[in-house]
């Protein structure tokens, strides 16, 4: 919007050509993260008022940490905080006409929205496993599938135009044809190699990135700044990652795939960074406030949805070992436990809890411990993800 408005401005008086400013991505990259952040303290003191007025208070569940029951009745659903600094952010300093942006702010706003109806049960029916799994997977899977769709066509081709085209050529032939090379898997630290996906294979790929991407941040979010923090370190790195791509010197030069319009996805990580920094600001233990799966889920699925448009879901993997960690811990805890319960006749577990950082605080870690623990492991991973720039 403000790059709209810049030109306009420009085009009426010479005198205004410092505005040319505003058409740098890196320039808007940064403006958005501020932006954000600004929103964002401002707004948060009377949305935590506000929340807890309504009496929007996280009910914990029974069979939770002992030390966690403090936590009742502390206000929850502040991940619309973060939804509200990141869409006007965006918004404000995004090229309108990119497509990739949209399609990663649609899909955000889809999964916050499965998040806030799963809230809204949690503190209206007080019932703490709100939103039943099979409902909350079926419209992660709608919103997944269609993402899934766009995405395989606005990769490959420059312009929504030649997109629809190629989306019409595919149906045409009878759901059978080949995609460029970009739209391939590409394997890290190898330089030019990728696995040709095919249409079907895109769409597979893309959907298990985009929903398991967003269940693995929402199960890492149990802990006072444990998820927001690796979020922000992981979006950040992947807006270095969209820069590349978006840039075909660069691209051409470290070996990646050239994906015209990906640059612009540098001021929505931007402002997601921002936005994840005003919230942490209330967010850092003790928590002023939770972020609730409206912000869990769609966090989590902005970033699958991010790697899946810059050809990155394996440094996606490595970048948030952290989540992937945390929800491979939860289904080996539950595979565990029926086979042991089906074989043994009692259910045995492999951790003292699921998901994994509840495991480390019954092993006598406190609370403060595991998060800045692994935030330092997320820091560390995404330094590996990022030196597949250079190590090719």
């Amino acid at each position: 919007m403000l790059l709209i408005l810049a030109g306009w401005l420009q085009s009426l008086s010479p005198d205004l050509s410092f505005l040319r400013v505003v058409q740098y991505i890196t320039f808007r990259a940064v403006a958005a993260a501020l932006t954000a952040l600004t929103i964002g303290l401002w707004v948060g003191p009377k949305a935590i008022r506000m929340l807890t007025a309504l009496k929007m208070g996280q009910p914990v569940r029974g069979y939770a940490m002992q030390t966690h029951l403090v936590k009742n009745g502390t206000p929850t659903m502040g991940g619309v905080l973060i939804l509200f600094a990141i869409t006007v952010s965006t918004l404000l300093w995004f090229d309108l006409s990119n497509r990739f942006v949209w399609i990663v702010l649609l899909v955000t706003l889809g999964f916050g929205a499965i998040g806030w109806v799963d809230d809204w049960r949690k503190v209206v029916n007080k019932d703490p496993e709100g939103m039943r799994s099979r409902e909350k997977y079926f419209w992660q899977s709608v919103i997944g599938v269609i993402a899934s769709v766009a995405l395989v066509f606005s990769i490959s081709e420059n312009s929504n135009a030649r997109a629809f085209e190629l989306f019409v050529t595919w149906v045409q032939s009878g759901f059978s044809m080949d995609l460029p090379p970009q739209a391939g898997l590409q394997v890290p630290f190898f330089k030019e190699v990728s696995y040709p996906l095919g249409v079907l294979g895109f769409v597979i790929l893309t959907y298990l990135v985009i929903v398991g991407a967003s269940n693995a941040v929402n199960l890492t979010d149990g802990l006072d700044g444990l998820a927001i923090m690796p979020v922000i370190m992981v979006g950040t790195a992947l807006g270095i990652f969209a820069y590349v791509t978006g840039n075909a010197q660069y691209a051409r030069y470290l070996h990646f795939p050239s994906i015209p319009g990906t640059g612009e996805l540098m001021i929505f990580c931007g402002a997601m960074a921002g936005a994840g920094l005003a919230f942490l600001w209330f967010n850092a233990h003790p928590a002023q406030i939770f972020m609730g799966d409206v912000g869990a889920l769609a966090l989590g699925g902005a970033l699958g949805t991010i790697a899946v448009i810059v050809r990155q879901e394996i440094v996606l993997a490595i970048m948030g070992g952290i989540f992937v960690a945390e929800a491979v811990s939860v289904m080996l805890q539950v595979v565990w436990f029926k086979y042991t319960k089906k074989r043994y006749g009692e259910g045995r577990r492999l951790l003292k809890m699921a998901p994994l950082h509840h495991h480390f605080e019954k092993s006598g870690w406190k609370e403060t411990q595991v998060v800045i623990r692994f935030w330092i492991i997320t820091m560390l991973l995404c330094l590996i993800g990022l030196s597949t720039l250079k190590l090719r």
